[in-house]
């Protein structure tokens, strides 16, 4: 009788902190119709400045390329031009050119050599944008076709392979869009605006949504109820868990009937990805949001956690744009984590196998963080 007693109150609990929630016109507007316009407009649209790094692939995987020997118009140009790499176990690229410009900056190019499969997984992740197969009297250059920043790589690796002694390729050039699903950059951003909503409404709408309840007293009233703590936080977090899988359906049909997206991995791994996020991102936002109810301090304690995430884990942009060694701390952030999971599933059809680890680690992380916050939780 008294489990079904708790049980009871904790539905009725999260019955009506759902109606509180859903009673917002804010929340449809940047919690559903935001994130839609953000990807409809990104998709459309996108123009990234000029990088100074471009990473190039190089298939060797003659069988596919038809190359008979490697005597072609790419090994003459990266021999006679590039600077090769002599220590690939601290950089992993193997040749390098550099067209100097004083006025614009200098555009540098990395070239490694991989597989065909290698190259694009690694297109997928946006690590590079343009593969490179040499045959022996001309070159084949594949890319998306829509990526900006793949063409404009393309007009000066174009210009630049066949300068000198190395056979002009201009007129031998084959341009290979592309079509590959998963390639395309609207396929890289909505992944990363899934797992950047998750983060975004677990941080404002369980951190801020406690701290300022508790700065206008409300919670203060919450202590001569027989309500446990605990269960107000599950009711809080499974409300927010329910509004962001609602959130992030709503976007993936829009991206699935806008943009023709698909899911090409596991959809039980994605749920339990997804799951595993929210409750890291859960967890997090009640340890912030435990002890303060200054809504200033709090509203700076939450920006401490998103706006670094939000930069470096790779939503908008490939975080190998960073130095190499921030790398290894970006990619163990939960955000990062999350993205990189979403993003594996959606584009390269991961699975159980690749995603087993991330799971486990972003769900003790959540629950780490909430048995924390649980434990200095305090009403007023």
């Amino acid at each position: 009788m008294n489990r079904l007693f708790r049980f009871n109150q904790l539905w009725q609990l999260t019955s009506a902190l759902f109606r509180e929630i859903i009673r917002e016109p804010g929340v449809l507007f940047w919690g559903i119709l935001f994130p839609i316009l953000m990807s409809l407009g990104l998709g459309l649209a996108f123009t990234k400045k000029a990088a100074v790094v471009r990473k190039v692939a190089i298939i060797s995987n003659t069988e596919r390329s038809g190359a008979g020997s490697d005597n072609t118009v790419i090994d003459a140009f990266l021999q006679k031009n590039c600077e090769k790499n002599l220590s690939e176990e601290k950089e992993p690229w193997q040749w390098k050119y550099v067209i100097k410009d004083e006025k614009l900056g200098n555009s540098i190019f990395l070239f490694y050599d991989m597989e065909w499969d290698e190259a694009m997984k690694l297109l997928k992740r946006g690590t590079i944008n343009v593969l490179l197969v040499g045959l022996n009297d001309s070159v084949e250059y594949h890319f998306d076709p829509v990526n900006p920043d793949a063409q404009l790589t393309y007009l000066k690796l174009s210009n630049i392979i066949g300068e000198g002694e190395v056979l002009t390729v201009k007129n031998n050039t084959e341009i290979i869009p592309l079509t590959v699903t998963g390639t395309r950059y609207i396929d890289f951003l909505v992944p990363g605006l899934i797992a950047m909503g998750v983060m975004m409404s677990s941080m404002w709408g369980i951190s801020y949504g406690i701290i300022e309840k508790r700065s206008k007293k409300l919670l203060r009233r919450l202590v001569a109820t027989p309500m446990k703590k605990s269960h107000f936080l599950i009711a809080l977090i499974t409300v927010r868990i329910t509004m962001n899988f609602i959130e992030s359906l709503v976007l993936f049909l829009f991206a699935l009937f806008a943009f023709k997206m698909t899911i090409q991995g596991d959809i039980s791994a994605l749920i339990l990805m997804f799951l595993a996020g929210n409750i890291a991102f859960a967890g997090l936002a009640v340890l912030v949001s435990s002890h303060t109810s200054n809504t200033e301090v709090g509203n700076g304690l939450i920006n401490v956690v998103v706006m670094p995430m939000m930069v470096l884990s790779g939503i908008f942009f490939s975080y190998q744009n960073f130095p190499e060694w921030s790398l290894p701390v970006i990619k163990n952030l939960p955000l990062t984590m999350l993205t990189d999971g979403i993003r594996s599933i959606f584009n390269e059809g991961a699975g159980y196998n690749e995603l087993a680890m991330p799971i486990l680690i972003l769900t003790a992380t959540g629950v780490l963080f909430f048995s924390a916050g649980l434990k200095i939780f305090k009403w007023h």
